[in-house]
This record gives C-alpha cells, sequence and structure tokens, in this order.
C-alpha cells in the first residue's frame, strides 16, 4: 500500500538582490509557476468533501526563506514535492524556474540562475501497519504544525480549548488528501475501509493543544484580489491507539495537510513519545 512522490530540489545562484518577504516565501516561487497541472487536468469521479477540484500535483518547501535576502553570488535552495511522477510535470516546473534568470524573482525582481543538475530523490511511503517497526507502539504522540495549517471543520481562528485539532478531524483531512493525490496521480483508490479507520481515530484522545494563529496574505496576480493564506502554528498532544495512523502522519510530512498546501502550508511532524 504504498504511495509515490519525488522530491525535487531546486538550487540557485543570485544575479541581482533577492527579498522573500516574511511569510510568503511560497507565495513568491508559486506565482512563477502559474497554471501548471498535470497533463490534460486529470479528473475522478468523486472528490472529498471540501474539495472543488483536484489538488496541484506539487507543493512547496520554501519557509526557510521567509524574510530572507539574497545578495549576488549568493545561493538558495528549496524543494519541490511532486506527486504525478509522469515527466511533464517536473519539466514543466524545471523551465519556469530556469526563466528566473531573466523575468525576476520576488518584490525586488531578482535575477536567479538555476543551477544543474536538480537532485531528484523519489520518496516511497508505506502506509500499512508492517511499516512500523516491531517496537514502535506508541500511546502517546505530539503533532508539530509548522507553518500555517487551516482545516476544514476546527476552530482554528479562535483562541480555544484543548479540542481546537480533534485526532479525527485532523487524520480525516490527511487520509482524504493523500488518498486523492493516489488516486489521480498514482496508482489509483487506496484498498482500505476508510469508515471504519475514521471511527477508530475518533476515539484518540486530546491531551493539549498549543496553537497560535498567523496571518498571511497573499495578492492574486490575475485578479488583483487578496486572500488570506494563514492558519495556526504549534502542537497537539494525543493519546490513545495511534500506531496505525504513524504511517499516514509521516507521509503528511510530503504532501501537507488543509488548505493552501501547494504554497508550503500544513506541514506537520509526528514526534512518538
Amino acid at each position: 500500500m504504498l504511495f509515490r512522490l519525488c522530491a525535487h530540489r531546486f538550487e540557485f545562484r543570485v544575479l541581482d538582490s533577492v527579498y522573500f518577504p516574511p511569510g510568503k516565501a511560497g507565495n513568491v516561487l508559486r506565482g512563477t509557476l502559474g497554471m501548471i497541472a498535470a497533463p490534460g487536468e486529470p479528473k475522478i469521479a468523486k472528490l472529498p468533501s471540501g474539495l472543488a477540484k483536484p489538488p496541484r500535483p506539487f507543493v512547496l518547501r520554501a519557509s526557510h526563506l521567509d524574510g530572507k535576502r539574497f545578495g549576488p553570488d549568493e545561493a538558495f535552495s528549496f524543494d519541490v514535492n511532486i506527486f504525478d511522477l509522469r515527466a511533464p510535470v517536473s519539466e514543466r516546473i524545471e523551465e519556469s524556474f530556469s526563466q528566473l534568470a531573466h523575468t525576476g524573482l520576488g518584490p525586488w525582481r531578482g535575477r536567479v540562475e538555476l543551477l544543474k543538475p536538480v537532485i531528484v530523490t523519489p520518496v516511497d511511503l508505506d502506509l500499512s501497519p508492517a511499516a512500523l517497526e516491531a517496537v514502535e507502539n506508541p500511546e502517546r504522540i505530539t503533532i508539530l504544525f509548522h507553518t500555517p495549517t487551516e482545516l476544514k471543520g476546527t476552530a482554528s481562528r479562535e483562541k480555544g480549548s484543548r479540542d481546537d485539532v480533534p485526532f479525527g478531524i485532523l487524520f480525516a483531512r490527511i487520509r482524504d488528501r493523500i488518498a486523492t493525490l493516489r488516486s489521480i496521480y498514482g496508482e489509483g483508490p487506496l484498498p482500505l475501509d476508510f469508515q471504519a479507520l475514521s471511527r477508530r481515530a475518533d476515539l484518540v484522545r486530546t491531551l493539549r493543544c498549543d496553537l497560535q494563529h498567523r496571518e498571511v496574505f497573499r495578492r492574486s496576480s490575475r485578479t488583483g484580489e487578496v486572500h488570506g493564506i494563514g492558519g495556526f502554528i504549534g502542537s497537539a498532544e494525543y493519546e490513545g491507539d495511534v500506531a496505525e495512523f504513524l504511517p499516514w502522519l509521516r507521509a503528511a510530512w510530503w504532501t501537507g495537510v488543509g488548505r493552501y498546501t501547494v504554497w508550503g502550508n500544513g506541514v506537520i511532524e509526528v514526534v512518538v513519545r
């Protein structure tokens, strides 16, 4: 029961000066990619609740560049995780980044040179319980929300109770995202009893939430409208029979979870206690 992707590391040499505004490195880079999607705009019969169209076949990993400035001849890098392993998607992304030597990047429109070769790392993730080590049977885990995360069904914008992020809701959003990406871009639907999984996830208890909301806004280059792409960051601690969910939680490090994942939102990390 594999979920496959390729992590691409893009490295650049700065020709002019480049600036990534705080919280907006992903937005700056996303703008260079335009409307890239998989060839033929893939369709599936039924999308999970809350999705009006298929997700993009990639996510950016560039939050480490937020607020950074780079001068001429300095270098920087970031990752793009690509879920559609057919060549045209990765080739179109690489071509778009190659154009930055002419079009420039960021609010200063500083030119940057893409260095070759691009580093490509195939990643195969086993979602089955067999992926766990024999000694790995924790009863308590902590989830770290590294980048702004917004989940449908949670009170993410409020200073709330310890139940701000129920485990069942978090897992449902992870499950739906991974299943959708695999159905569209990978080996097809997962052979799982989703309802049974959800019932077991709902039994995992929330012990503590320590979350802060982070406001981030972006302006659409196409319409000029301003949109919020913020969410909560921080941590949440859970207790219960969590072992079978660990492969999914670890896969979400690569895929992101919630809204605005293309920009790099929803990066989570699971810490086993």
